[in-house]
């Protein structure tokens, strides 16, 4: 039997996805609404599934948290998914500093699978905690713990405060935009004299966008050598960095973590096998800086 070609694949695959996306908006039923200081926040379910949803600056939907009902600890998107090939790196972080709550889905991923490590998540949003906590099984513990500030703030205060973490994940991104506080050499700069040594960040970020060259340029200002994981399907990457001379070639302590990252739907060899250090992107454009910074660009023609 004659095959499709790959063409004709990516656009079936295309197809089915819209169509399972459609089909959900069109059942999806809203259990609450609310309108926080920051946007409107919207929880729905459908087939076992809930969302938090919040609305974008194009009045687009964007889902920020997805809970599989009958598999509660099974990360559901793939940047989620993504970012546990951190654990490569090091299987066993002390401390964990996340940028941006959603629905707790990842501090609740980490207190499963590593229950004697310390994480922090910083939530600018009240809203956006106070629902994870009642829509998403997010519950704080000793380990556990929420900060309500914005996530720059909270970063310079812990760096004056000579606090260090093993790995920062930045995931103040919204399939909108990232704040450009968030985005510049001076912010970068200030995570990593707060990662302690040899500490990694991770950052959900852009796979596509004006600010793509602008943004890897950044990151290879601030961090020199950068390994990227781009999502199969959707317009994001997880860019890897981290408080140390080399990173290529450390992401190799897979055991035995990997296992524990199975029932979560994870499977680690695929993700580490998919990172790549290579450079495709503009080397020659500027870095954003506080002064020079995302908005200046998006204003331009």
């Amino acid at each position: 039997m004659t095959q499709p070609k790959i063409g004709s694949r990516v656009k079936y695959l295309l197809c089915f996805l819209l169509l399972s996306i459609l089909s959900f908006d069109l059942v999806a039923r809203t259990i609450h609404t609310e309108r926080s200081i920051y946007r409107n926040i919207t929880i729905v379910e459908n087939n076992k599934k809930r969302c938090m949803r919040f609305e974008t600056r194009r009045r687009a939907i964007s889902n920020q948290a997805c809970l599989n009902l009958n598999d509660k600890d099974k990360l559901i998107f793939e940047y989620t998914q993504s970012l546990m090939a951190g654990l490569a790196y090091n299987p066993s972080p002390k401390k964990i500093l996340i940028i941006g709550l959603g629905g707790g889905t990842l501090p609740m991923a980490f207190a499963k699978i590593l229950p004697e490590t310390e994480v922090v998540s910083v939530e600018i949003d009240p809203a956006v905690a106070k629902l994870a906590k009642k829509y998403f099984n997010y519950t704080e513990t000793d380990k556990i713990k929420t900060s309500i500030k914005d996530g720059r703030v909270y970063i310079k205060r812990a760096v004056k405060n000579q606090q260090k973490f093993d790995w920062i994940i930045l995931d103040a991104f919204n399939g909108d935009y990232i704040p450009e506080h968030l985005l510049t050499v001076e912010f970068l700069s200030e995570a990593k004299a707060l990662l302690a040594p040899g500490g990694l960040l991770s950052a959900n970020t852009f796979n596509s966008s004006k600010l793509y060259d602008y943004e890897s340029v950044t990151y290879q200002t601030v961090f020199s050598e950068l390994q990227i994981l781009p999502s199969s399907t959707k317009g994001n990457r997880i860019i890897f960095v981290c408080n140390c001379d080399k990173l290529a070639g450390q992401f190799k302590h897979k055991q035995p973590i990997k296992a524990a990252l199975l029932p979560l739907g994870v499977d680690l060899d695929l993700l580490v096998g998919r990172l790549s250090g290579d450079i495709v992107w503009d080397t020659s454009v500027p870095p954003l800086t506080d002064q020079f910074s995302p908005a200046n660009l998006l204003n331009q023609d």
